[in-house]
């Protein structure tokens, strides 16, 4: 016996009951977790504010204004740092980008390789060589940069490019979300069929394993090239010509000469404002990565 559409409204619960009759609780708004998410945005916020603000501001304007009031110096200062030292600031830049582009690059490849590897292939002492991966995620890279310079000294590489470029190859956490990405992206009955198709292991890498890990290797690249960007400790070990600076490096040495010409301030400032600019290009590039990802796992499920 069929039920017409006026009994089953006759019969549906009202609004904000049970089927028992019971008064449903009323929802609790997460108001807690909302407030202490705004704090952090604010926190996180301010200074880039403050930033932003003071790179507009003269160098009169700087000490004596309103913190988060605008000033009207920003093309000048934009043209002072650019014609500072016949505009070394943009060297500095380029470096930045020559350690952070290469050294990301062949981080994330290494990673790929390795983390496939240690993945999808049974051989003795993996276990091990995880297990010193994951120490090596532990240890602060402070910690190494004093060992490295030494090396590096006795291979004659000090003060040069490679000195910055060649710790920042190998990456343990790199290597570390290739290996759980690839285990978790590649199927073992997709690696199978590529063998039993007569796949050599190098193609099967290029042509299956690759395509299927590459937003796990983006990842690991957009995670390489902010740590080198922002490395501070390494290059200012390793690198003595100013010229061969990162711009971390080179806006500390700028400071540190406003000291005694407290002008430079407002080109210290305008240029920490510049070289945040290829870190939030990076990431609005990279993102359709993730989206891709994440429209893929969307279609498999």
């Amino acid at each position: 016996m069929s039920t017409t559409l006026t009994d089953r409204r006759r019969t549906a619960p009202a609004p904000g009951t049970t089927p028992g009759n019971a008064v449903a609780p009323p929802r609790r708004t997460a108001w807690i977790p909302t407030l202490v998410l705004l704090l952090g945005a604010v926190y996180c916020l301010i200074p880039i504010l403050w930033v932003v603000m003071a790179s507009t501001k003269s160098s009169g304007e700087l000490f004596t204004t309103f913190t988060f009031a605008p000033g009207s110096g920003l093309l000048d200062n934009l043209a002072e740092l650019s014609h500072y030292r016949d505009g070394v600031y943009w060297q500095w830049m380029a470096n930045s980008a020559l350690y952070a582009g290469v050294g990301a690059l062949l981080s994330a490849a290494l990673s790929g390789v390795t983390g496939y590897a240690l993945a999808k292939y049974r051989f003795r002492g993996r276990t091990a060589i995880f297990n010193i991966l994951l120490a090596g995620v532990l240890m602060p890279p402070i910690t190494l940069a004093v060992p490295q310079y030494l090396l590096m000294a006795q291979a004659g590489l000090a003060d040069s490019y490679w000195s910055v470029l060649l710790p920042s190859i190998v990456s343990p956490y790199g290597i570390y979300l290739a290996r759980i990405y690839a285990a978790a992206a590649i199927p073992d009955e997709v690696v199978e069929a590529a063998r039993v198709d007569g796949a050599k292991e190098f193609r099967l890498f290029r042509s299956v394993a690759l395509p299927m890990m590459v937003p796990g290797l983006v990842t690991v690249f957009l995670f390489q090239f902010v740590a080198i960007w922002n490395n501070f400790l390494l290059p200012y070990i390793m690198l003595g010509d100013d010229h061969k600076f990162p711009v971390t490096v080179g806006l500390y040495s700028l400071l540190q000469q406003g000291a005694n010409a407290p002008a430079l301030y407002t080109l210290v400032i305008t240029g920490a404002l510049l070289s945040v600019i290829p870190l939030i290009l990076l990431f609005v590039g990279l993102q359709r990565f993730w989206r891709i990802d994440l429209l893929s796992g969307a279609v498999k499920s």
